[in-house]
């Protein structure tokens, strides 16, 4: 049995996070967040998620600067036709991070006896009078018990929360080595569409170039299902060979992930004494996938209040009106209402790129959205709008989740 102020469940960017932003100075009383943390993480095997990289966008100079692999400052959409627009978001830059650097600097940084860290199987996290106990497995079997004034869980709930309209984005991603020099370093194919589109929803390639000879290629769907790991292949190939035509390469290592896009509330506070943060709080933007920039909002902000003393709840990681919207391309979309590739294409044509992303970060004020909104298919939007109010929230299938990982 361990005793602790507060305990983190779940040891990805957002229990990372935010142990890192609880031993961080700041203001406050005393400058410094609580005195003991406990971080409870998968044992190293199956129910540990493997090493990914994230994506986010911010100006020069943020936290995790030292650890980039690599950041931009062009972007670059084609629609199906091959149409290229590109644009600089400056001052913003498109930055690129991997998991296990990311998790190495923050234990790094947080320094040693700062935070306990503890390996087990979460099963069970529940509300007492007086705080919330996280109940788990260790790998040798023994059982652990954490007795913690406020816990804070990562996990993803064995399924959504009942929404309206539940997408999934599905992607496979190959880091290649070619043989002669095919990609241009400076620049970023954020979304090229020309893919194979599904009837509902939309595809699209993702380039992250490293070098002139190596990048992370993807490919992503947004559809109501995944693809087998054979049509990943295939899709992959097809996209590498047929549409970049970047001829003789080599694989060195692949990624792949699932991420849930709905309309559904997530319930940030679970209890008393008991928060969901991350993806599992809410921080994912559901038109996007997006997670890390606002896992980042929500995480200081707990350590914020837990400096000054008040009830750490984890703020929505975006602004209701943003959600709002979202909820409206998510239905459009499921509908087969709204043409996904001509969509995106269009509004990174005839909007700027920096107030396009800070729309996507749910960063822009009311008169911006107006202005990003006149550049929609309105028709459909609005037929959309109109039926929304209408549908039922419902739940998807539950899926299985074992320790810290679904």
């Amino acid at each position: 049995m361990v005793d602790t102020e507060v305990a983190i469940v779940g040891a990805g960017a957002a229990g990372l996070s935010l142990a890192h932003h609880l031993c961080a100075p700041g203001p406050g009383p005393g400058g410094r967040g609580p005195s003991r943390v406990v971080l409870v993480d998968a044992p190293a095997g199956p129910l540990r998620p493997p090493e990914r990289t994230w994506c986010f966008w911010e100006e020069p100079g943020g936290d995790w600067d030292d650890l980039l692999v690599r950041c931009w400052d062009r972007l670059r959409v084609r629609g199906t036709d091959g149409g290229a627009v590109t644009g600089s978001p400056g001052p913003l830059r498109y930055k690129m991070l991997r998991s296990d650097t990311f998790a190495r600097a923050v234990r790094e940084r947080v320094g040693a006896g700062a935070v306990t860290h503890l390996e087990a199987a979460v099963r069970g996290v529940r509300d007492r009078p007086d705080g919330a106990e996280v109940l788990g497995v260790t790998a040798d079997g023994r059982r652990l018990l954490v007795r913690a004034r406020w816990v804070f869980d990562s996990r993803r709930p064995l399924r959504p929360p009942p929404a309206r309209t539940l997408l999934l984005q599905h992607f496979r991603g190959w880091f290649l080595h070619t043989e002669r020099p095919v990609f241009d370093p400076t620049t970023v194919e954020l979304m090229d569409f020309r893919v194979p589109q599904p009837r509902h929803g939309l595809a699209f390639g993702y380039v992250l170039p490293l070098g002139t000879h190596h990048a992370l290629v993807e490919y992503t769907g947004f559809s109501a299902a995944p693809l087998t790991a054979p049509g990943y292949d295939r899709a992959l190939r097809h996209y590498v060979h047929d549409v970049l035509g970047i001829g003789r390469y080599e694989v060195t290592g692949s990624e792949q992930g699932v991420i849930p896009m709905s309309d559904g509330r997530h319930r940030r506070r679970a209890g008393h004494s008991v928060f969901r943060i991350g993806a599992a709080g809410g921080a994912t933007r559901p038109s996007t996938g997006y997670t890390f920039a606002g896992v980042q909002r929500q995480t200081r902000a707990v350590a914020e209040a837990l400096r000054e003393g008040r009830v750490p709840v984890p703020p929505a990681a975006y602004p209701r009106r943003a959600r709002a919207m979202d909820a409206v391309v998510l239905r459009a979309l499921d509908t087969g209402r709204l043409d996904g590739p001509a969509f995106f294409t269009e509004l990174f044509r005839t909007v700027p790129t920096e107030r396009l992303l800070r729309f996507l970060d749910g960063g822009t004020h009311l008169l911006e959205d107006l202005g990003i909104g006149l550049r929609t298919p309105v028709l459909p939007m609005l037929r959309t709008v109109a039926e929304i109010p209408a549908l039922a929230r419902c739940h998807a299938p539950a899926g299985r989740r074992e320790g810290n990982r679904p």
